[in-house]
């Protein structure tokens, strides 16, 4: 029987210390508190082992959170229950997030036995002042220490994650960052802008409303945020990285294949509080309430989906939406092959005056089956997006 593909990320909820723009679901917690839900995990990969028996995993995503601050111990008895649970497929992507600070020579020999391929280390800046700005709580320094190790223990695709607009950054404080990064070698690079999310401490500083407190240091301006967007291609490029993706830079082969799933709509399949899953259309994401999780989860038997919410079945054109949203994120766009195979609609019948008056505008390029993003559309893309909802 040919089984279906599917991308499962497990979410782990803790970390050291909640950064100042951090809004993902994760916070300390103490050695007990993480021991117990691993337990509870556990118990959630083995419900879906009936469930998922048609499909065949073709990659993993261990995020947070900080996965690293597991024990090894911990780790390995995740990872046992996931093989034992799903088909993972020979050489699929199993990637860990790691915070520097938190890696030790143990735990990487203990992901390596657990057929860890890829790692995810979030650097965010290579200067220390922007470094506790943010309230990370390793230097670059540490990183650079992490980054030995991982590539002494024999880690050969790593992405590091760096972030731009940061108050107080300037243009030449970016570039810097770019290229120390840069200069070690990584096989990946993402490089996201930050985002005020509400709820967090940035929020209350800088967003609408927000109390000035003192010592504040200012963000760039939209001036400055547009020349370090371009700068990071250019400087990225030196060293032999592409952009396949609006924030994500590649050395030739070594694409992340976990996001480029989600942008091209694969099926997914989110374990932990919190996490989304996109199976046969339906959407349904796990309660972001750590203790009921734990409680739902505590004993085995519990039933697959127990601590999903509201399951939303997308329609046809919800669907369509998304195809078009998520897939011109990628540098190569899509294929409007793909989009008749997967709709049963021409793509011209559902978006022809949408694409002639974006290519009008110079925003997208149209040649024979692909549709892209031009260099100016990227930098509006969310405009463009907009324009492709039903």
């Amino acid at each position: 029987m040919n089984k279906k593909d599917l991308e499962l990320y497990v979410h782990i909820p803790f970390c050291v210390k909640k950064c100042a723009y951090c809004d993902f679901l994760s916070g300390p917690a103490g050695r007990e508190e993480i021991r117990a839900y691993v337990s509870a995990l556990v118990h959630e990969i083995r419900a879906c082992e009936e469930t998922c028996r048609d499909y065949r995993v073709c990659t993993v995503f261990l995020g947070g959170g900080t996965p690293s601050l597991l024990t090894g111990e911990d780790t390995a008895r995740i990872f046992h229950a996931l093989r034992e649970s799903f088909d993972i497929a020979r050489g699929a992507e199993i990637t860990v997030e790691a915070n520097p600070g938190t890696v030790t020579e143990e735990k990487a020999g203990v992901w390596k036995q657990c057929g860890v391929t890829r790692l995810s280390i979030g650097l965010q800046s290579a200067d220390d002042r922007e470094l506790k700005m943010l309230g990370r709580i390793h230097t670059f320094s540490d990183f650079l220490n992490t980054w030995k190790l991982i590539r002494r223990t024999g880690f050969n695709n790593v992405n590091v994650d760096l972030m731009s607009a940061l108050p107080g950054q300037t243009v030449k404080s970016w570039e810097k960052t770019l290229r120390r990064t840069a200069e070690l070698g990584p096989e990946h690079i993402s490089a996201y802008s930050l985002i005020i999310e509400e709820g967090t401490p940035f929020y209350e500083w800088y967003g609408e409303g927000g109390r000035k407190k003192d010592g504040l240091l200012p963000l760039p301006d939209e001036e400055e945020e547009r020349d370090m967007y371009k700068l990071t291609a250019s400087v990225l490029k030196e060293y032999g990285f592409h952009r396949y993706e609006i924030s994500n830079y590649a050395k030739e082969g070594y694409e992340c294949r976990h996001n480029v799933g989600y942008w091209e709509r694969k099926e997914y399949l989110g374990l932990g509080p919190g996490a989304a899953s996109l199976i046969s259309e339906q959407r349904f994401c796990n309660t972001p309430d750590i203790k009921k999780y734990m409680n739902l989860y505590e004993s085995e038997g519990a039933r697959f989906g127990a601590a999903a919410g509201e399951t939303e079945i997308l329609s046809l054109e919800d669907g369509m939406e998304e195809f078009m949203f998520l897939g011109l994120r990628k540098t190569k766009g899509i294929d409007r092959r793909d989009f008749l195979a997967a709709f049963g609609k021409d793509l011209d019948s559902v978006y022809g005056e949408q694409l002639r008056r974006l290519e009008n505008q110079g925003l997208i390029a149209c040649s024979g089956w692909n549709v892209r993003l031009t260099e100016r559309g990227t930098d509006i893309s969310n405009y463009v997006f907009s324009e492709f909802i039903l």
